[in-house]
């Protein structure tokens, strides 16, 4: 079998996009498992996804490093509670060699499409390099990989330098400089109090504020990372503890009115001891309810934006000069230097290789409406395709690393059934993925999400994003594929495979 660029087609049992954290997870389950014939693609030159992507100066973790992690590889040596960039990214690295994945590892490579062909009852992976044969695909893309750039006129003819937070220019010297910051999201909260001390002039443009909720950073000392390293019980203690406080803050995002209240006193409270100036205050109250859009923490955050040589600026801006952002008011703000620190697009997932599946259908055609996969995972027609990190898989509290890690459990068994069933794909049923969908909208339908604008959701309004539940909910419904929701088919056969009630008794039994 020949590739479109006529080299043989190179064949896998696995093909994984993404080399992050859920690239990584699925990568050493497929290991665990005895599961060889895999390749990890990805279109940079070393893993670790938005941990290697977002390199800004003061980017770190918002959730505590003890939860941060993966559950069968603690890592004592952590810094702080709330682990900085460069750790994260170390730590990821380790795993790979420690588990042996470098073999798998395919960088420097974009996979740029993926057709499911029926007859072969396999996908075509099309990358920068070759085309593979792979029974199986995993994307394992994240939500967070394309920077979203704002489309304000005249910032192409702007003559100073400009650079999104995601793509930071670490050649660009700040000091002494008057710098232009636009958007007060995650990122910015953390780079603005890190830059600020060095520029002449930061004006910081604010669309919309947003909750801000103290950070209770602290250090961990060498005695401390000693005693959990001798000791393992106590970082699985610390690390329990994080999980139960932030499943306990899960009924202030899914409807839940007195919890809401209750942590937007905190936020209320911090916000009030840190900025006494009422008129600045009062445009840094949000007005929406707590967890519309993402939470913040920071504790430098209020402080900075008090600094002489900083200026908040909420009037929109109406357009970018050669040498100034002017706002609706009609001020010239003159700077040499704009950050933009907007975020980035979610709502896509795996834009943008192109998905096409049974009989040709394209993902993002079938996504039109907003995203949607049978527990965040399956699509229907398209087989044998697994998303990690995918639709209504994002958290309001929590860590994603163990959303991660109950997703490979399932994709697991997912392998292990195709496994013991040579040459048959699994296609999720239409009215599984129907029913879940319709289920998780209608609870999220009660939730903090639907009372503002956020990245949480689809243009038309569906929220494609967030779990409306427990992270130990997801856990559960995730532990073991239940081949009731799906069809086991082998090519050239619309029936399913004759002995799937044996394949299912054997998936039972382990």
């Amino acid at each position: 079998m020949s590739g479109s660029n006529g080299a043989e087609t190179r064949r896998l049992d696995v093909a994984v996009i993404g080399a992050g954290f859920s690239g990584v997870a699925i990568g050493i389950e497929m290991v665990r498992a005895g599961i060889d014939s895999f390749a990890i693609f990805d279109k940079a030159d070393r893993p670790g996804g938005t941990w290697r992507e977002n390199t800004y100066p003061g980017a770190a973790c918002d959730a505590p490093s003890h939860l941060y992690q993966f559950s069968f590889e603690p890592n004592p040596d952590w810094s702080l509670r709330y682990a900085p960039q460069a750790e994260i990214l170390a730590y990821l690295e380790r795993c790979v060699d420690k588990y042996g994945l470098g073999d798998h590892m395919r960088l420097g490579i974009e996979v740029t499409a993926v057709d499911f062909d029926a007859n072969r009852g396999t996908w075509r992976v099309s990358t920068s390099d070759a085309d593979w044969e792979a029974r199986a695909v995993v994307a394992a893309c994240g939500q967070l990989n394309r920077p979203s750039h704002p489309r304000t006129p005249g910032l192409d003819r702007f003559e100073g330098k400009w650079f999104h937070s995601a793509r930071w220019d670490h050649d660009h010297d700040l000091s002494g400089r008057r710098v232009a910051v636009v958007g007060t999201g995650a990122s910015a909260i953390q780079f603005v109090p890190a830059i600020a001390p060095r520029t002449a002039r930061l004006h910081v443009f604010q669309r919309t504020p947003g909750w801000v909720l103290p950070k209770r950073d602290r250090a961990y000392s060498d005695a401390a990372k000693d005693r959990m390293r001798r000791f393992p019980a106590l970082q699985l203690a610390s690390r329990f503890g994080y999980w139960a406080a932030l499943e306990a803050a899960v009924p202030m995002f899914t409807g839940h009115p007195r919890a809401r209240a209750m942590i937007e006193g905190v936020a209320r409270r911090h916000l009030r001891q840190q900025v006494p100036d009422p008129l600045l205050r009062a445009r840094l109250m949000p007005t929406f309810p707590i967890g519309c859009k993402r939470v913040l923490i920071s504790s430098d955050w209020y402080p900075t934006l008090m600094r002489p040589n900083v200026e908040l600026v909420t009037d929109g801006i109406r357009e970018v000069t050669p040498g100034a952002i002017v706002t609706e008011d009609g001020i010239e703000h003159e700077v040499d230097t704009i950050i933009v620190g907007t975020g980035f697009e979610t709502g896509s997932f795996l834009f943008p290789v192109k998905v096409r599946g049974v009989d040709g259908i394209d993902l993002n055609q079938a996504w039109r409406n907003g995203a949607e996969a049978y527990l965040g995972l399956t699509v229907a027609g398209f087989p044998n395709l697994f998303i990690m990190y995918g639709p209504n898989t994002n958290l309001g509290a929590g860590s994603i690393i163990y959303m991660l890690e109950s997703q490979t459990h399932y994709v697991i068994s997912a392998l292990e059934i195709l496994r013991r069933v040579p040459g048959a794909y699994l296609d999720v049923r239409p009215q599984a993925l129907d029913a879940f969908s319709a289920e998780v909208q209608e609870r999220l339908a009660g939730s903090v999400w639907t009372g503002c604008d956020s990245w949480y959701r689809h243009e038309g309004g569906r929220i494609t994003n967030n779990w409306p539940g427990f992270v130990s909910e997801y856990r559960r419904r995730t532990r073991r594929l239940d081949l009731a929701d799906y069809r086991l088919v082998r090519p050239r056969s619309p029936r399913p495979v004759a002995g799937i009630e044996g394949a299912r008794r054997g998936f039972q039994a382990r």
